[in-house]
């Protein structure tokens, strides 16, 4: 039967029906310190619903999370496991001595022993951090013989067998030479502490004693950055053709010229050492980060700077010393932002974790409109940019169409996909438009509303 302009169209709801046939997954997520059970490994199709299992890679111990991710319709849910580097923690206590330690306390990292003043090292010097704990021999500190160096006394005469070590109760008798006199004991003995009892005596010039063409104790030399040696410093007198030896102040490294002057008849020579401030150079490179210096000479500093999106682990400034920059260079690790909360929006990109600095996470709605932002990013300090969005249902309203009235119930709004026809024209109207019209996803009609027009009267 051919329908005509006024036929009643009758009311129908037409539903979109999908039949769901549950997917299956590929092989599962590789995330970061962690690593999928065996068992697992050599599959790659799961079923919807089945359950795989993680563990943490090698040196790596759980923290928190669970273990396990769940095929879910063709994707894998996230894994909440989160591994950290297996760490020894304190080596403990080392009795008359402390353990050094140069980095962290993870496995392969080493602590160095170290014993105090008077006591030695029995056993290994270091120990190694396994899974297991620290490994190697547990060093001891054990009390060394004490012993005193042979006396230095100036100007004095060596009596007898020369001795480098003198053991504890030994005595010595000093005696000066020619021209000069003692200042304090004569007889000396060697202490329980390595140190001579009483302290050692000078043997002091006697007045206008000095031998001719003599020098007194040189002068420091201004600006040089040198220092007479030890030895010298307490002596006062110097016979013509003594040599006296200078080294460069701590920081300071030679770069030419003699260490030595020497007593001329009665003037000293000029010393013609130099010494320039040690040079440290560079002090390493740090991935997504840099140095910051105040110079690269002794005493300058270095200061690390991370990059936007990068945090800084470890000590930050490091110091030029005589013996170059210490400590070592610190790391800057990505900034990482926790997983976003759940929400009834839908992802449409394909961003697993870690989420680092400036990951992108973009929404939308099957059905519905969004409310909130399309896209949030992880930050600089490790949190999102702003909340998922999430979806509000949408309604189309109930149509208004002139001259026409329902021939059956009608409601307020209808639903996404709903389909209505139940429209009459009033009397002297003829009915023009699509018979059926549906509501759209963004809560409007998806085809133009029908009209009632009048009808032409014949002539």
């Amino acid at each position: 039967m051919r329908a005509t302009a006024g036929t009643i169209v009758i009311l129908s709801f037409a539903f979109l029906a999908t039949a769901q046939v549950a997917q299956k997954c590929s092989a599962p997520l590789k995330y970061p310190h962690t690593r999928l059970d065996k068992k697992f490994t050599s599959r790659q199709t799961f079923s919807s619903g089945e359950k795989v299992y993680y563990g943490c890679a090698e040196d790596f111990t759980p923290s928190r999370g669970s273990r396990s991710v769940e095929c879910r319709n063709g994707k894998w849910s996230r894994l909440t496991l989160k591994c950290e580097k297996i760490s020894c923690g304190n080596a403990g206590d080392l009795p008359n001595g402390h353990f050094r330690y140069e980095g962290q306390t993870y496995v392969g990292e080493k602590v160095y022993a170290e014993c105090n003043e008077g006591y030695m090292l029995k056993g290994m010097s270091y120990m190694i951090c396994k899974r297991s704990g620290w490994t190697g021999e547990f060093p001891s500190c054990e009390e060394k013989e004490m012993t005193c160096s042979s006396p230095v006394v100036n100007n004095s005469v060596k009596s007898g067998r020369e001795v480098s070590v003198h053991h504890v109760g030994d005595t010595m008798n000093i005696t000066c030479s020619t021209g000069f006199q003692l200042d304090g004991a004569q007889q000396i003995t060697c202490g329980s502490d390595g140190q001579w009892q009483p302290k050692l005596p000078q043997c002091l010039l006697f007045p206008d004693a000095r031998p001719a063409g003599g020098c007194d104790a040189p002068l420091i030399v201004s600006g040089s950055n040198a220092n007479l040696a030890d030895k010298y410093i307490t002596m006062t007198s110097f016979s013509s053709g003594d040599k006296v030896y200078y080294s460069c102040d701590v920081g300071y490294i030679p770069v030419g010229g003699s260490r030595t002057r020497t007593c001329d008849n009665g003037k000293w020579t000029p010393l013609k050492l130099r010494c320039e401030r040690k040079l440290c150079g560079h002090a390493g490179e740090i991935s997504n980060g840099q140095f910051t210096y105040t110079g690269v000479e002794f005493g300058d500093t270095a200061t690390a700077v991370c990059n936007e999106g990068f945090i800084l682990v470890g000590r930050a400034t490091r110091y030029c010393m005589s013996n170059g920059w210490d400590g070592r260079p610190p790391v800057c690790e990505a900034v990482e932002c926790q997983e976003p909360t759940e929400t009834n929006a839908q992802r449409r990109n394909v961003q697993e974790p870690p989420y680092t600095f400036r990951n992108v996470i973009r929404y939308g709605c099957p059905v519905g409109s969004l409310v909130g932002s399309r896209e949030i990013w992880c930050t600089d300090n490790g949190t999102w940019s702003s909340p998922p969005p999430q979806c509000k249902a949408v309604r189309c309203q109930s149509p208004n169409v002139p001259n026409a009235f329902w021939i059956n119930s009608h409601k307020k709004t209808y639903r996404p996909m709903e389909t209505i026809s139940s429209f009459k024209c009033k009397s002297g109207y003829t009915f023009t438009g699509p018979a059926h019209i549906t509501c759209g996803s963004a809560g409007q009609w998806l085809q133009r509303l029908p009209k009632c027009l009048p009808r032409m009267r014949r002539a």
